[in-house]
């Protein structure tokens, strides 16, 4: 729910631009907020799991995502709208919060797949936040649309208040501390920035086939309309389903091997989509494979980031997302580009190559005290 919050926007832009009295560019702008609120979220308040407790922190926090999505709802102009969005976006990374908190509550034999489960409700709200939102928003108006999420998120805080754990870390930094020493750790834990670089590249390249297909499809000679290609992104819904399967597989053989099967996966899909771009169903397919690829990686990674430290381990998880959304940013930013100036087959071959520094990164710089990673006990020694 979280999460979606920060794409429901993303289809009205045109219709909010003239209730606002706005431009296209700036109302566009401020639609993008939520996803600079959603980096700073990262790297501010997920180490706070690790410092107040999870009932109180999580509860406040989707608290005052709803309220800035009331206070969307009713802005008058787009600088309004534009400062709503974006400590919506803060907030919303409630979502990060809790992959950390299914890592640090699970037993070590099932946190693979809490931490899938988590992450398939995250992944719903990225392909589906644009789709539900634009449908609502359709029937009843995008202002009508915010105030009905805005009542959505206020019920998950209720929720959350009742069912998240109570008690505090004992023993745990102080915030302040905590935040100086962070980029340190990239330094000092060779696992972290193994797993934080190769996440980035892996998510550079799941951003550029994403973007980059969407500008294909619109350009000649296929000049596909915006709902069509809005289609396509349910090819994606697959690799929701994977992210569980990924969780179970990563706790019976270790995150390694699930890593290096996911990125063979979305490596081949990748090179299959090169020529495909007019041959529909060989796409959908290999779109739907490519992010089951990705997202089952994303899941084992992330699990072997929350090993590191399973008493504290947000801090180690909040680096990691900084450093895994910077390079999902680049891959959106070069998308346009590459394909404007060299055409799809370009961003796909640039993708291939990101997903094979990821391996490789992956293999010749993990640390030989983790073992051959088939066995989910020599990762939490390597812990």
């Amino acid at each position: 729910m979280a999460t979606s919050t920060s794409y429901i926007v993303q289809p009205e832009l045109t219709r909010i631009a003239a209730d606002l009295g706005a431009s296209l560019a700036s109302t566009s702008t401020a639609a993008g907020l939520p996803v600079l609120g959603y980096m700073f979220g990262l790297a501010l308040l997920v180490p706070l799991v690790d410092l107040l407790p999870a009932r109180q922190l999580v509860s406040v926090q989707l608290a005052v995502l709803s309220l800035s999505l009331a206070l969307a709802a009713i802005a008058t102009n787009v600088y309004a709208f534009g400062a709503a969005l974006l400590c919506s976006g803060l907030c919303a990374s409630t979502g990060a919060q809790m992959s950390t908190l299914a890592g640090k509550h699970s037993p070590t034999e099932t946190r693979g797949r809490a931490l899938g489960s988590v992450t398939a409700g995250i992944s719903a709200g990225v392909l589906l936040g644009r789709a539900v939102g634009g449908g609502l928003a359709d029937g009843i108006g995008w202002r009508a649309m915010l105030v009905i999420v805005a009542g959505a998120c206020l019920v998950c805080a209720a929720g959350s208040r009742v069912i998240l754990p109570g008690a505090a870390q004992r023993g745990a930094q102080p915030y302040l501390a905590t935040l100086v020493a962070m980029p340190r750790l990239l330094r000092t834990s060779p696992e972290l920035s193994v797993a934080a670089v190769s996440g980035a590249l892996w998510f550079f390249a799941f951003s550029l086939i994403w973007m980059g297909l969407s500008l294909a499809l619109a350009m000649p000679p296929l000049n596909l309309s915006p709902t069509v290609i809005g289609l396509y992104s349910l090819a994606g819904v697959a690799g929701i389903v994977a992210t569980r399967v990924a969780g179970q597989l990563a706790d019976r053989f270790g995150s390694r091997l699930v890593v290096f099967a996911g990125l063979a996966l979305a490596l081949a899909c990748t090179l299959a989509m090169a020529p495909a771009l007019s041959f529909a169903p060989l796409m959908l397919l290999a779109l739907a494979l490519f992010d089951t690829g990705l997202f089952a990686a994303q899941v084992a990674n992330q699990r072997r980031v929350l090993n590191i430290d399973p008493l504290q381990p947000a801090r180690f998880n909040s680096v990691y997302m900084v450093v895994y959304f910077m390079g999902g940013s680049l891959g959106t930013a070069f998308a346009g580009p590459i394909v404007s100036y060299f055409g799809w087959p370009a961003a796909a071959v640039t993708a291939v190559f990101a997903l094979a520094a990821a391996g490789a990164l992956y293999l010749m710089r993990e640390p030989r005290r983790a073992g051959s990673g088939l066995s989910p006990r020599s990762e939490q020694g390597s812990g």
